[in-house]
């Protein structure tokens, strides 16, 4: 998969790390010259120094052949504008990282789905703790090759029951959002399009899955 990392920050850093050990392809573009150097001495990826806000920056990096951009700033704005960008190159997974809660519900207003916001996520856990509620992350239940995944519904699954989608061998649904509504699948709701699918499978899976429900491309032949 190939993956373009906007934001060599700390988190910039270590997601770039955990994408190359897992031997994907990498590209970071970070916008302070110093930080840049540091980070290509360190990564054995491609690190552009350039403001990864201008479109020919991210042509550059062959957005049009990224499979994901990842635009984690510390400028909600600029993650915005990136994420904004990204979408006229049809990239299929954009990820935006905001600090403040109310460019979270500006980034969710424009339609995207996976928006990260660090210090609301730590601020729910350390919560909870307080309550005496142990939180635990999903990272923590996973073993081996299983994945909790979530799949957007294409236009071509619309108007199906969940249980009328075809699910690869070691595949569960869990459920669906629908905007801040989460159903069951045991309530076998009908899809609509922009709905999120959430599925338990294994790692081998998650392509098909999202040729099947987001493309609404039939399984591949044994």
């Amino acid at each position: 998969m190939r993956v373009i990392i906007i934001g060599g920050g700390s988190l910039g850093l270590d997601l770039s790390r955990l994408l190359i050990e897992e031997r994907h392809q990498v590209v970071l573009i970070e916008r302070e010259e110093a930080r840049a150097i540091e980070l290509a001495e360190c990564l054995d990826c491609t690190v552009i120094h350039a403001e990864g806000t201008r479109p020919e920056i991210l042509e550059k990096a062959e957005i049009g052949n990224a499979d994901a951009v990842v635009a984690v700033t510390t400028h909600d704005q600029d993650n915005i504008i990136i994420g904004l960008i990204a979408r006229t190159f049809d990239v299929k997974e954009i990820i935006i990282r905001t600090d403040d809660l109310d460019y979270l519900t500006v980034a969710h207003k424009l339609g995207f789905h996976r928006v990260v916001n660090p210090a609301h996520t730590t601020s729910v856990i350390i919560a909870d703790a307080l309550r005496g509620v142990d939180t635990v992350e999903l990272s923590t239940l996973i073993r081996g090759e299983v994945r909790f995944v979530g799949v957007m519904v294409g236009g071509h699954q619309a108007g199906k029951h969940l249980t009328d989608l075809p699910q690869p061998g070691n595949t569960d649904f869990v459920g669906i959002y629908r905007g801040k509504d989460f159903i069951f699948a045991r309530d076998n709701p009908v899809l609509m399009e922009g709905d999120e699918v959430l599925v338990v499978t294994k790692e081998e899976n998650t392509r098909e899955l999202d040729r099947l429900i987001r493309e609404g491309i039939p399984p591949l032949p044994p």
